[in-house]
């Protein structure tokens, strides 16, 4: 029996078992094997397997956004309107192929746009281009998942679900669990906090299934069954999302209202080039970058560049991103907006900056 037919057979059983307190265990059990398997299938041992032409796109800019959906919602028609990339568009599915990549400039950064072929269901389990496609996902940092929004609402949960098959979680944190494989000593449960879905005996028998044997597990909060298996596989990818919905233009006011009030979720028409602009703004929002200037000392900074950082910067990463060299003869920095108690604060390597401060390096 292949893999295939093995995932099928595990999926069918977790469907026709009743979901209750009597088959929590085993429906954590069935899920372990279940995501061993996938993992198998979507990371074959084989190392000589080709990536598929078109998709091993260079990682450039400041950072990267990857348009996931449905053949023809409009990915290419986005690509070609706000990066001026041209993408072939066209009013049937599987117009693009491969992985197009295009530029996005705002508020002085570089933000890379990539545009790829729509998925299908079934894309987690290799179907159509489905595995490339993923692959190139998990190397984003924010996943811009265009909908249809003249079509069923069911595109949304199917597209989560193909990603979540792949062990791309979506607008969640990453587990507070400590585990840690150990040489001997077998395994060692402890928790902070009452649990609901996992104890002791079932983790062991999870990890039993990976053949771990001695382990370390602390777990920190209520966690489920899911969120500690993608602790124990540790190829999980935690990724923020932006849902856009396309084609606004063709559905009542009252649906547009509706869409546009659900969490994270921007309204678009790129025929008509309605709300384009605040789409790109949301990308910049939730890629949280920060924009930060410099100055020299006795001259005012120069506001029309800046240093382009990502969220938690501190004095040193400013420092790498001036001169490498500045961190050898670093003596202390003087800064000024809203990461400081006054302005301006002298601070060390250590200090964090906020978005638009002005830094001055002083060196010995």
């Amino acid at each position: 029996m292949g893999i295939l037919e093995k995932i099928g057979d595990i999926e069918r059983e977790i469907a026709r078992t009743q979901k209750n307190k009597a088959t929590e265990h085993h429906l954590g059990l069935l899920k372990a094997k279940l995501a061993k398997f996938r993992t198998e299938l979507l990371e074959p041992k084989s190392s000589g397997g080709a990536k598929g032409e078109g998709f091993d796109v260079m990682k450039s800019g400041d950072a990267r956004v990857v348009m996931i959906g449905f053949p023809s919602v409009g990915k290419s028609t986005l690509l070609n309107t706000i990066t001026k990339t041209e993408s072939a568009a066209g009013a049937y599915e599987f117009t693009t192929l491969t992985c197009i990549p295009g530029k996005i400039d705002y508020q002085g950064a570089e933000i890379q746009l990539l545009d790829l072929p729509g998925i299908i269901e079934g894309a987690a389990q290799g179907k159509g281009r489905g595995r490339q496609v993923v692959a190139v996902a998990r190397t984003a940092d924010l996943i811009l998942m265009m909908l249809d929004a003249t079509k069923s609402e069911q595109q949304r949960p199917l597209l989560e679900k193909e990603l979540e098959a792949v062990g791309i979680r979506l607008n969640c944190a990453k587990p507070n669990i400590y585990f840690k494989v150990k040489k001997g000593g077998g395994i060692s449960f402890n928790r902070t906090c009452p649990l609901t879905h996992l104890n002791e005996r079932l983790v062991a028998q999870i990890l039993q299934g990976y053949r771990i044997f001695n382990a370390e597990i602390l777990v920190r909060e209520d966690c489920t069954v899911d969120q500690f298996i993608d602790v124990v596989l540790g190829n999980r990818k935690y990724m923020k999302c932006l849902y856009c919905y396309n084609k606004v233009d063709e559905i009542s006011m009252e649906e547009v209202d509706r869409l546009a009030h659900m969490p994270r979720t921007v309204v678009i028409s790129c025929e008509f080039g309605l709300n384009l602009d605040y789409l790109v703004e949301q990308m910049w929002k939730h890629l949280a970058l920060l924009r930060i200037y410099t100055k020299k000392r006795g001259e005012f900074p120069d506001l029309s560049e800046g240093l382009i950082l990502r969220n938690g910067a501190s004095i040193e990463h400013v420092c790498h991103a001036v001169h490498r060299s500045l961190i050898s003869n670093f003596k202390y920095a003087l800064v000024w907006g809203t990461s400081t108690k006054h302005s301006p604060q002298r601070v060390g390597l250590g200090h964090s900056v906020d978005n638009e401060d002005v830094v001055q390096i002083v060196t010995k």
